[in-house]
């Protein structure tokens, strides 16, 4: 009887030390929330990659729009999103949910929003979209993304700021945005979107943006990977490779534009992460 009892014991420490070993090297199911742009598509599939090949991790992907993405990671909901353009286009959600959020600080640098239009269109500025010549030839209408993000709320406010009362700002998608811009390039249409860098239209296309002199959309920003509370406590090991995670726009369009090219998120995750073992370690570093 008490070998039974001893060997029932010895089983158990066992069962209790495999599992410890699988929590310490990985297994933890991990959801990121992301908003369906293009750039965030990127990053957002490269960080799930390698949380899958090189952390043992499961990783659940929320699309969600701008405000839900913040409103998660704050509630805990999320675990984490490294979605936040910062300090001007998620201005209003920073000081919303800033207090019960980790900001893991920057992984991108050098990103800019604004109006967007054809190269071949003989504009410099958005005080030149009052012009009733120019107006007429773009229908009156901005083509925008989805409602609630930072850029579409700065526009409305450059649309006040430059009387531009006459347009209308249509509301779309990301994707929906790239393709009308894509349309009207290929037929050499006068075209005004809402745009962003880094973002594979301007590695495919011959964009620029008007210039901003009333400063609405701000200067260059930075994206930001923002974590809930708790998490360093809980997942260690994600949240060092979170914190360490940082690339550059150039890097970034690569991903984007295989995506483009017809790749799938995945895949176009897993060539970058593949043909950058060094870059890739240097993010998991310290990681036992």
């Amino acid at each position: 009887m008490m070998k039974k009892k001893s060997l029932v014991l010895l089983l158990t420490l066992v069962v209790a030390v495999i599992a410890g070993c699988s929590s310490e090297s990985g297994g933890n199911k991990v959801k990121l929330a992301y908003v369906a742009w293009d750039s965030e598509i990127a990053s957002t599939y490269v960080i799930k990659e390698v949380l899958e090949s090189k952390l043992d991790a499961t990783v659940e992907m929320l699309q969600v729009d701008a405000g839900p993405m913040w409103a998660g990671v704050a509630d805990g909901s999320a675990d984490a999103m490294a979605a936040a353009w910062l300090p001007g286009t998620h201005a209003s959600y920073l000081e919303k949910y800033g207090n019960d959020v980790d900001d893991l600080g920057v992984n991108l640098d050098g990103t800019k929003t604004g109006l967007a239009v054809p190269a071949y269109m003989d504009l410099t500025s958005i005080e030149d979209l009052k012009n009733s010549g120019v107006a007429a030839s773009l229908n009156k209408r901005i083509v925008g993304i989805e409602p609630g993000a930072g850029i579409m709320m700065a526009t409305e406010k450059a649309m006040t700021e430059y009387d531009l009362s006459d347009y209308t700002m249509l509301e779309s998608s990301s994707a929906a945005m790239a393709q009308e811009l894509q349309k009207a390039y290929d037929n050499n249409e006068p075209i005004v979107v809402t745009g962003w860098t880094p973002h594979w239209m301007f590695a495919n296309m011959d964009l620029k943006y008007l210039e901003d002199p009333k400063g609405v959309y701000g200067g260059a920003e930075q994206i930001h990977t923002i974590a809930r509370k708790g998490l360093q406590d809980d997942m260690p090991a994600v949240y060092t490779f979170l914190d360490q995670f940082q690339w550059t726009p150039g890097e970034m369009e690569l991903v984007m534009v295989d995506i483009q090219g017809g790749m799938s998120p995945e895949e176009a995750a897993k060539k970058w992460v593949d043909g950058n073992p060094d870059q890739v370690n240097a993010w998991i570093a310290g990681i036992e």
